[in-house]
């Protein structure tokens, strides 16, 4: 295979009993600190994109930077699923609040994921609607998604469960928040899980996704952004490694 060392071969071959975690950030401060704890790390590298695979907590893992926008994340799911055979896929990161109870370094998971940037209502469809799926929100796993509640509670984590919405679009405008959470009833923005949960429906992998809260996604998140993006994504990590860990 195009790009591979024996080892990672090694890696697919086995991985076929045995189906590895992928996890999926878009920015380095999502997944630099989950890479560093990877045991005997393995470098790949398709369409662009490293894939980093070895052993967290004695769990076979492949990790990878896809660069924030769903073309990005979906590219990035697709391939772990193709190329590495991952059993299961969890998106990690940061986001904005899109409720008046998240507030930032609150701990968002998704109990399902939406794309608010999908308009296809001049055809009379719903706003977000996939076509080809036939859905506008897309289910997360519950097991997973509960594992990854408590192990933010174990971290001390201030948690909220609901929808989270995607888009291609940064969310820093009051006018985007609230049409986002008046039509999905989303509590958080982001721009990647909505994409990786999609390839994983099709796919029938079991997907999650997690998100640390960096801004209110209003006028102020050109400031909040930067201030917190660094903290809310230093927790997002230490909650996938207390999931590991359990």
């Amino acid at each position: 295979m195009l790009g591979q060392s024996p080892k990672a071969i090694t890696i697919l071959i086995e991985n076929e009993e045995n189906a590895m975690l992928g996890i999926i950030g878009a920015m380095d401060v999502e997944v630099d600190a989950i890479k560093e704890k990877v045991a005997l790390p393995i470098k790949t590298t398709f369409a662009k994109i490293e894939f980093i695979c070895g052993k967290i907590e004695n769990t076979e893992v492949c990790i990878a930077q896809c660069s924030p926008g769903k073309v990005n994340a979906a590219l990035c799911a697709q391939i772990m699923i193709d190329k590495f055979g991952v059993g299961e896929i969890i998106n990690t990161g940061i986001g904005c609040s899109l409720g008046s109870t998240v507030k930032i370094r609150d701990v968002v998971i998704a109990k399902d994921v939406c794309q608010y940037d999908i308009d296809t209502t001049a055809c009379g469809d719903e706003p977000g609607f996939i076509s080809g799926l036939g859905v506008v929100k897309i289910k997360a796993d519950a097991f997973i998604s509960e594992a990854l509640e408590k192990a933010a509670k174990r971290c001390g984590a201030r948690v909220h469960t609901g929808t989270v919405a995607s888009g291609d679009t940064f969310i820093a405008s009051s006018a985007l928040k609230e049409k986002t959470a008046s039509l999905f009833g989303a509590v958080c923005g982001e721009m990647e899980g909505g994409a990786i949960g999609q390839v994983c429906y099709a796919n029938g992998v079991p997907f999650a996704v997690l998100r640390t809260v960096s801004d209110g996604g209003n006028e102020a998140a050109e400031i909040d952004y930067p201030t917190f993006k660094k903290i809310a994504a230093d927790t997002s990590a230490a909650i996938i490694t207390e999931y590991l860990k359990a």
